[in-house]
């Protein structure tokens, strides 16, 4: 390579990005004969002597990717059961399989590993991505894994215009849609219009997956570029367009049918066998004799042979599945607090631990003012900075955590979370003291020092100091509770409040819309404070909830929505300098630079630190983190490679 940066499978993200290299790369195989009978499952090895499948050999890549097992090598065997909840669950069954991306997160969701692409260089502007596939993987049904998939997922699928209105944010920069060419069958190449630093942490996200997603020799039958019968297919199968053919056929990254099409090949550990459709009672995968991946001793993986997801209706009966014993894996719809005592009481009963799932978000409540307000007079009120930081001084933090969060967290703000290399002391923990003294002196000095006769305080027009606060209560019902509880303690200090609830499409059209006072969010940025910085200036339509129109102004470069303020476009400009470098300490050194200013301008309320979760695991299932991130970025368990986890007993 002439230019740029190259990755090698031992260094870190924080090596790569900085141009740092260093030692050789390490062996992946180790010698290790990966043809030996005992390196894969019993039935595969069964199958080989029938001659109903091909040697181990002539199955695997010529360089497996060596996963080290996280305590021990395992053993084959066992059926893993694990609960969906109703008939769209699907992202439970992405979380748990699907993470065969080109590239993977570590465990520590700190770095991008190398996955079916074992190499990659990338120019020093970022623009382009050059990726080197292992040679050697097959579907699972022993088709090659070539540069011609890559290249029909994205020019063909993904950037055709009737089945997607528009290409997918991670693969469009400056308005523009990537262009992917192959170089040759093992190496293809991702051109942006534009530097996309960003773009291999947003490839092992599971919304990174379409490169690997749609298997050329399978899905082109139902693309009519390559099929001229297409037309009578539809009329065949009953459908009413090519379009939904392909979607009923090859899905997509976050749609029930990726996982309703047994005929479908994947690159995954294990194939459907019984499909999630309307009506099933569980969803069934067996493992997948082409599998690329082996463990250090050159064992195939999956050590597991089969997952059973069964279906519930309601979190009830996933309680007493897992309480029964029924259940080997589970954390999702369960891991709400109020289950904790339920569940740590019956873990002698049904023979699980609990795991601790930390969060990949910085704030449980965040409170956004809304200081574009329509209302010239609420706009001035919520624009006053002092106003915001008494607000947040009259806030009891502790009484909340103690009463609706069992005391499982502290005060906090905003930005990265303690663990996080970009901390930021100030701006995490700011007015997170209680001082409802301070906190009226604050109000009285900035001309809200009148009051009515119900003790409430009044605006310098004379109106009640009074504003609603919308919140979802099917979604955060945590929230309701803590809102409750705001209301009550800055009734303390004279503010008058509404606890406004509401369903979620309105929550959404009023935001759009800019027609609310104030509404809450649980505040993300903990752990990929890049990946989301809605909370550090108004980079989000939908989420930056306390300036809307500026987020619209700056997603639009500047036709729509309503122009900020210079603070609000230095971060701008400072983000926008951030993801377009590929070397990580100059962009800490911009994000400081946002950190600050988003400090000094105090825009957002938080009340605590998003609160760590939990999940149950079997006692006799092995090789799983007893921690690990909570996060769809980081789509646990998936990225702690389920693939390893095996049975003891």
């Amino acid at each position: 390579m002439s230019e740029g940066h190259q990755f090698s499978p031992e260094l870190t993200r924080r090596g790569f990005l900085a141009g740092v290299g260093g030692a050789a790369a390490l062996s992946l195989t180790g010698g290790v004969a990966f043809a030996d009978n005992d390196k894969e499952a019993p039935q595969l090895a069964a199958l080989v002597k029938d001659g109903k499948l091909p040697p181990l050999a002539q199955r695997l890549p010529e360089n497996p990717l060596v996963v080290t097992p996280l305590q021990r090598v395992g053993k084959y065997g066992g059926s893993l059961r694990r609960g969906l909840r109703g008939s769209s669950d699907h992202n439970g069954i992405l979380r748990m399989v699907g993470n065969q991306s080109l590239v993977r997160w570590n465990l520590e969701f700190t770095a991008v590993m190398p996955n079916l692409a074992e190499k990659w260089d990338v120019n020093d502007y970022a623009s382009e991505f050059t990726f080197h596939l292992r040679r050697g993987i097959k579907w699972s049904d022993g088709h090659p894994f070539t540069a011609d998939d890559i290249v029909f997922a994205i020019e063909d699928c993904v950037k055709n215009t009737e089945l997607y209105s528009a290409t997918p944010a991670q693969l469009s920069v400056a308005g523009k849609a990537v262009t992917v060419s192959k170089v040759d069958d093992y190496t293809v190449k991702f051109k942006f219009a534009a530097a996309n630093a960003l773009y291999l942490e947003n490839l092992a996200t599971p919304l990174g997956q379409h490169p690997t997603l749609f298997p050329k020799h399978y899905c082109s039958q139902f693309i009519p570029k390559y099929n001229s019968n297409l037309a009578a297919d539809v009329k065949a199968a009953g459908v009413t367009s090519w379009t939904e053919l392909f979607r009923a056929k090859c899905g997509d990254i976050e749609i029930p049918t990726r996982w309703g099409n047994p005929d479908k090949p994947v690159l995954d550990p294990w194939v459907i066998k019984e499909p999630y459709t309307g009506g099933a009672t569980k969803v069934v995968m067996v493992r997948n004799p082409y599998f690329w991946q082996v463990d250090t001793e050159g064992h195939q993986l999956p050590y597991i042979d089969e997952l059973n997801f069964g279906i519930s209706q309601d979190v009830e009966s996933l309680m007493l599945n897992v309480i029964s014993g029924k259940i080997d894996i589970q954390e999702r719809h369960i891991n709400v607090l109020a289950n904790k005592p339920t569940l740590s009481q019956n873990t002698k009963k049904g023979d699980y631990r609990l795991l601790t799932l930390i969060p990949s978000a910085s704030q449980q409540c965040q409170i956004y003012l809304n200081i574009t307000h329509k209302d010239p007079a609420m706009r001035k009120m919520f624009a006053d900075k002092s106003f915001r930081q008494a607000l947040s001084l009259g806030l009891n933090r502790q009484e909340i955590i103690d009463i609706v969060y069992f005391g499982q967290s502290e005060g906090y703000q905003a930005g990265p979370r303690p663990s996080h290399p970009w901390y930021h002391e100030k701006l995490a923990r700011q007015f997170t003291d209680f001082d409802a003294d301070k906190a009226n002196a604050m109000l009285d000095a900035a001309g809200y020092d009148k009051k009515n006769p119900q003790g409430m305080r009044l605006r310098p027009d004379g109106q009640p100091v009074f504003f609603a606060i919308d919140v979802i209560p099917t979604l955060y019902p945590d929230l309701v509770d803590t809102l409750e509880l705001v209301k009550s303690q800055w009734a303390q200090i004279g503010i008058d409040i509404k606890v406004n609830t509401i369903e979620r499409a309105l929550y959404y059209t009023r935001g759009d819309d800019n027609a609310h006072d104030a509404q809450v969010w649980p505040g993300p940025g903990g752990l990929d404070p890049m990946l989301d910085p809605r909370d550090f200036f108004a980079f989000h339509p939908q989420g930056s909830r306390y300036a809307i129109p500026w987020a619209f102004w700056y997603t639009s470069n500047g036709q729509k929505g309503e122009e900020p303020p210079e603070s609000q476009k230095k971060r701008f400009k400072l983000f926008d300098e951030a993801r377009s470098t590929a070397d990580l300490d100059k962009r800490g050194a911009l994000m400081k630079q946002i950190f600050d200013i988003c400090a000094d301008e105090f825009e957002t309320i938080g009340v605590c630190l998003a609160v760590g979760t939990f999940g149950i695991v079997r006692n006799n299932l092995q090789n799983v983190p007893e921690k690990e991130p909570d996060s769809w970025s980081w789509p646990n368990p998936g990225p702690a490679m389920p693939q390893q986890f095996f049975f003891s007993t």
